[in-house]
């Protein structure tokens, strides 16, 4: 079986860096994006199991981009990061899940894979 594939946007390389080592060290592939531009190409390219999306990016915002991908893939499982601990309402609708920075370390595997797994099963039932 083909490890799920997770698209990671930021427009940081170190972070994008981080990210696609620790993913990729729990068997996850990692596509990454420095842009929401270049993400919805990568998108419509190939499918991802889940993407990881950061809040703060230069040009196109978390909010645009979380809006594009519900609109073309519905299905498919966001997850927001931040270091802020509130965010806007209308952001929390567009995204599966929220996660701050701070907690990242713990949390982000188990979220992936309850996304993959959940997004998973929709996809069957459909």
């Amino acid at each position: 079986m083909d490890s799920p594939v997770v698209l990671c946007i930021d427009d940081l390389p170190q972070a994008l860096e981080l990210r696609k080592s620790a993913l990729e060290s729990h068997g996850y592939c990692v596509k990454i994006a420095s842009s929401g531009h270049t993400a919805m190409k990568l998108l419509e390219d190939a499918p991802v199991a889940a993407v990881l999306l950061e809040y703060k990016q230069e040009g196109m915002d978390a909010e645009a981009v979380a809006w594009h991908i519900k609109q073309r893939f519905p299905n498919l499982p966001i997850i927001l990061l931040s270091a802020y601990s509130e965010m806007p309402e209308r952001i929390l609708w567009l995204v599966d899940e929220y996660v701050m920075r701070s907690e990242l370390s713990e949390r982000l595997v188990p979220i992936i894979e309850r996304a993959h797994s959940c997004a998973s099963r929709d996809r069957a039932a459909a």
